[in-house]
């Protein structure tokens, strides 16, 4: 009996023993990758090749007439730099139905070898979700922005020039009339379906009275204005010194990162003319032929 105690405990101290010699000879498992890592190294190999190589059905670039004659620039409901509400006469112009795409600007970064759009720094974990042909081109600055439009023989368009195109001449706040409506923008949050921007065009709600797509959701758009807190009643080009403007271009709409109650068509940002950022993006406009 003792006997066999004896040979079942050296079996036992045989086998543990064993044990780490075999994974030993096997040869050790590599841990599994750090999430945090795969999305910062998923990018940096996207950003090599921004623009898809084959698109597919792509959205041309037109633009829509907006006729001569007044609209009411502004609103009393929102924040002192919506302010004030005045009555604006404008002439007539052309604007570009969509927000310039990622194939639209590609096709300028090839002709024209201009930089490609793409975020100041190289751990931009939504850059895989923004690159398709028909989403509209972020991580552009007001200067890349502003090159493009005048390779396509164009130009920014005015804050007026953009808030008449996306607001109509009825004084609404939102691009489908007066009262707030979820999920029919493309605004912060997966609940539109599009967790990052959505190809142009795609929310037939974020239509304006012209029809002129996603000016209320998807990307806040360059325009050509210095930024001041408070609109003048002109809305001209507004060439004067940098410095004097205080640095800052002014930005209109809301985008996919957008939150809150507190959204209108009328809402302005601003930031420094050489910012590239996955929240904004532009579309070009054109004065009437004489």
């Amino acid at each position: 009996m003792e006997g066999r105690l004896k040979l079942i405990l050296f079996v036992v101290i045989v086998f543990m023993i064993g044990m780490p010699v075999s994974g030993i000879l096997r040869g050790t498992k590599p841990p599994p990758p750090d999430p945090d890592q795969v999305d910062i190294a998923q990018p940096r190999r996207v950003a090599q090749t921004f623009f898809p190589e084959t698109p597919q059905a792509i959205v041309q670039e037109v633009m829509v007439f907006i006729p001569p004659g007044e609209f009411m620039q502004g609103t009393v409901r929102g924040g002192f730099n919506e302010r004030p509400r005045r009555l604006v006469t404008l002439p007539g112009f052309w604007i570009g139905r969509y927000e310039v795409t990622n194939y639209q600007y590609g096709e300028f970064v090839k002709q024209t070898g201009h930089r490609k759009p793409g975020p100041p720094s190289r751990y931009a974990k939504r850059l895989a979700q923004l690159r398709g042909p028909n989403q509209p081109v972020a991580y552009v600055s007001w200067f890349d922005a502003n090159a493009y439009c005048q390779w396509r023989g164009a130009r920014l368009p005015t804050e007026a020039e953009w808030e008449k195109s996306m607001r109509g001449v009825d004084s609404r706040l939102w691009p489908w009339g007066n009262s707030p409506r979820p999920h029919k923008a493309n605004l912060g949050g997966g609940e539109d379906g599009y967790e990052a921007t959505a190809p142009v065009g795609s929310f037939p709600l974020d239509r304006s009275p012209f029809g002129v797509y996603d000016g209320f959701g998807n990307l806040m758009e360059w325009v050509d204005n210095w930024y001041e807190e408070q609109t003048s009643h002109s809305d001209e080009s507004q060439t004067t010194n940098f410095a004097d403007r205080g640095g800052y271009k002014t930005l209109r709409g809301a985008g996919y990162t957008s939150h809150g109650t507190d959204l209108r068509i009328t809402i302005r940002s601003f930031m420094v003319p050489d910012f590239r950022d996955e929240t904004i993006g532009f579309r070009c406009a054109k004065s009437e032929s004489p």
